[in-house]
């Protein structure tokens, strides 16, 4: 009779990390390639088609750098909340209220104030609206042990249907022939973009500035500690004293607020208004979480699995018009490669030993 035992890992290496990451990564690819095989397309050609669009030619790589920078930012904020194991999987909707509160700011106050002014105050009330939004599900588990999963998640939908009745309602535009958009933002309150592109590049340097201090706070500094010691044994920090609520507070306002400013950067830096929530975040919220796991949870390392995820969006583009392929191609892709890679994290902390004739 077979019995499956699974036991903690002692020690884990950095070289073991590594390899089991990528190997987690090669069986999601084999897994990836053989649904493409089952969709009658040759699985080389269309990893050929996804990678040459995002990565083979000069204008797909800055399309590439364009969809890394939101998913840097929010990714990087859930690197630190998913340390602590709290589960926000309500960042899509901390974009969108972040891109509500900049664009208030932006279209209210830009007309009477110059760029250096009202750029800051936008990025500074995106991450206030997306941090406000962040801790809402903090005080609901908190106060009311409720699951962040559960509560992150409908939040989403909340928002999405509060940004639509806003463009719809009061802040619809009479410029706009009727569509549901707001007026355009003031050109005082828009991005300047790198010459030949659609790179932001005030949010591009704000995001790699903001993941390289989050980097510092969660590895060198006691609040970091802190952070990790509450993800790894919950009794530990209670026993030492750790205040598991007000960390909790300060991590869902700093992710929050992170996926806020991704917000202002995709409505001041690309459509210059407020429109669907579609339109607004292409799923940056929901794919930001597979670009934090690919990262291994270190927000350094988002900079290169954000590049790599924005790459599969670009090129996910590139193969439903090149073969016809349906748009939930590139959400089947990132999917399939976030099992892999929970897969690839449980192997690399526990040890399973499948036993012959005992009990485990």
């Amino acid at each position: 009779m077979l019995h499956v035992n699974v036991s903690d890992r002692e020690q884990i290496s950095a070289l073991g990390t590594f390899l089991t990451l990528v190997l987690a990564l090669a069986a999601g690819m084999v897994a990836i390639g053989l649904l493409f095989l089952v969709s009658g397309v040759n699985p080389f050609f269309a990893f050929k088609k996804i990678f040459s669009g995002s990565f083979g030619s000069l204008y797909g790589f800055k399309e590439t750098i364009t969809k890394a920078i939101p998913l840097i930012l929010i990714g990087g904020g859930l690197a630190l909340v998913f340390k602590a194991k709290f589960w926000n999987i309500g960042a899509e909707s901390q974009l969108l209220m972040g891109a509500i509160f900049g664009t208030w700011v932006g279209l209210n106050w830009g007309p009477a104030l110059p760029a250096p002014v009202i750029v800051p105050l936008m990025f500074l009330a995106g991450f206030l609206g997306g941090a406000l939004w962040g801790l809402i599900p903090a005080i609901l588990k908190l106060r009311y042990s409720i699951n962040e999963v559960i509560s992150t998640l409908m939040l989403n939908y909340i928002c999405a249907e509060f940004l639509t009745m806003l463009i719809v309602g009061p802040w619809k535009s009479p410029k706009k022939f009727g569509f549901p958009y707001t007026d355009d933002l003031p050109d005082s309150a828009i991005l300047s973009l790198l010459p030949g592109s659609r790179i932001h590049t005030a949010t591009l340097i704000l995001a790699v500035v903001a993941v390289v201090v989050l980097t510092i706070v969660i590895y060198k500094t006691r609040f970091g500690y802190e952070v990790r010691v509450i993800g790894e044994n919950p009794d530990a920090a209670k026993y030492a004293g750790i205040d598991f609520s007000r960390t909790t507070m300060i991590i869902m306002a700093i992710s929050g607020g992170m996926a806020g400013l991704a917000g202002v950067g995709e409505v001041a830096g690309i459509h210059h208004y407020l429109s669907y929530p579609d339109s607004i975040s292409s799923g940056y919220g929901f794919t930001a979480i597979i670009v934090a796991w690919l990262a291994k949870l270190n927000p350094i390392y988002v900079i290169f699995s954000a590049i790599f995820f924005a790459g599969i969006l670009v090129g996910g583009d590139a193969i439903q018009i090149s073969l016809g392929l349906p748009a939930a191609t590139v959400a089947v892709f990132n999917g399939t490669l976030l099992i892999f890679l929970i897969m690839g994290d449980f192997f690399t902390k526990n040890k399973v030993r499948i036993l012959v004739g005992e009990r485990a």
